[in-house]
């Protein structure tokens, strides 16, 4: 029996992982970065649609997004108790400009 070697599985085979596009919420954490993601929901009885989203705890390695960019991230391995997706890439750099819970820009301190 001859030894054959099998051929390399490439990256496209594996299969589409989940992808989604967010804006990064925050950017304390080291290699970490807080993506929020917003969604429509269509209410049962009533039919109106309702605004929802999730925050994903993201890996960022090199530390290169910050707060108020896009950035699209997409599903990996389980990096801690809570990081299950990765930075994928950044599609536009946020302003700068941080708003308050009104809505209005932050005094600057």
């Amino acid at each position: 029996m001859t030894n054959v070697a099998a051929p390399a599985v490439s990256s496209d085979k594996r299969g589409q992982r989940d992808r989604r596009i967010g804006t990064v919420v925050s950017d304390k954490g080291d290699k970490t970065i807080r993506v929020r993601f917003d969604f429509l929901v269509k209410h049962d009885k009533y039919g109106k649609y309702l605004r929802r989203s999730t925050t994903l705890a993201t890996h960022d390695e090199k530390n290169e997004a910050h707060k108020g960019d896009l950035v699209e991230v997409v599903a990996c391995r389980r990096m801690s108790k809570t990081k299950c997706w990765r930075l994928l890439r950044i599609l536009a750099r946020g302003t700068g400009i941080e708003l308050g819970a009104d809505g209005l820009e932050a005094a600057p301190s």
